[in-house]
């Protein structure tokens, strides 16, 4: 009888212990990679920072590409990009795509179409990548109860977006001013990202107007947030904020270029409404097809694979040398 109940604790404690130390399948976040391996590139190179320390965010690697002309005799202009690790090389992509950054500089410098630039590669960091993308003021009018829901459900129990903002041109700007030879000015500097990550460029270019000259928002995630996790009338208070927040604080089109698009399948397929309200808006503020586009693109889906298709679009617009 003792023998049998021995037994039967241990076939009990077994199961237990096998299933504690089961390991669930781990998911990925949009945009994150293999971050312990270097990106190959098709021309060019690829400089690493391994362990940038900020007091704003958490540290990371950071990749600079520059071009294979690449000379301190020269002066460059510079193109900061989210997600970075999506960039360069589809082999250790989450997804297997990336946006042939590399081939579609190093063809537009061939042929003359944009200014010399090096582009810094900035990877979000997984969990709180929306955390840090969601422009954070956007959220200002929002009642107590709804912005707690946001940050619940979207943010990970935290905004970071103000933090990210500071530590890119706090931080980053400053060192890679520092070490490579690079135009400083607003008008030769850039941000760029899809997305959420069209949400912090344009949040970029709004909050520091005398950093970044021009901004490109591919795919911008108007919606903001998971739409299924709210009510229509949450879903509308928060993409009135991101609405309102543009409006009140575009920069001078005098001296700003901001370029969005969109496509019209999967994800992409919500976004026309929204951007149609945000065309609206930078017609109000006097940007016209000199310093503004929107374009969309019928059957491209939200994907590394579509924006590599028309990544020249974007880059000439802001960059071109005509």
């Amino acid at each position: 009888m003792m023998k049998n109940l021995l037994l039967s604790f241990f076939l009990i404690g077994t199961i237990i212990s096998c299933s504690s130390t089961k390991k669930e399948k781990p998911t990925k976040e949009v945009g994150t990679a293999s971050d312990n391996i270097m990106p190959k590139v098709a021309s060019g190179k690829i400089e690493r920072i391994d362990n940038f320390k900020s007091k704003f965010i958490d540290s990371r690697l950071i990749d600079v590409w520059l071009p294979n002309n690449y000379s301190s005799d020269k002066k460059y202009s510079v193109l900061y990009m989210h997600d970075g690790l999506m960039l360069f090389d589809s082999t250790i992509s989450w997804n297997k795509q990336e946006w042939m950054v590399d081939e579609n500089v190093s063809n537009l410098l061939a042929k003359g179409k944009i200014q010399e630039c090096i582009v810094v590669a900035i990877p979000n960091n997984g969990k709180y990548r929306s955390s840090e993308y969601l422009p954070q003021k956007s959220l200002d009018g929002l009642s107590s109860k709804l912005l707690d829901k946001v940050i619940k459900e979207r943010l990970a129990g935290k905004t970071l977006a103000d933090n990210y903002l500071k530590f890119l041109t706090q931080e980053l700007k400053p060192y890679i001013d520092n070490k490579y030879s690079t135009l400083t000015s607003r008008e030769n500097t850039f941000v760029m990202g899809s997305s959420m990550g069209g949400l912090i460029s344009l949040y970029a270019i709004c909050e520091y107007p005398d950093v970044f000259g021009g901004a490109g928002c591919l795919s911008t995630h108007w919606p903001m947030v998971y739409a299924e996790k709210f009510t229509l009338e949450e879903n509308k208070q928060i993409t009135d904020g991101i609405i309102a927040y543009t409006r009140t604080n575009l920069p001078n089109p005098n001296t700003h270029k901001i370029y969005f698009d969109y496509g019209t399948e999967t994800l992409d397929s919500q976004y026309e409404p929204y951007q149609l309200r945000i065309d609206k808006v930078m017609k109000e503020k006097g940007y016209t097809s000199s310093n503004w586009e929107t374009k969309k693109f019928v059957g491209e889906n939200h994907s590394e694979k579509s924006w590599s298709k028309r990544l020249a679009i974007p880059l000439e617009f802001l960059m071109g040398t005509n």
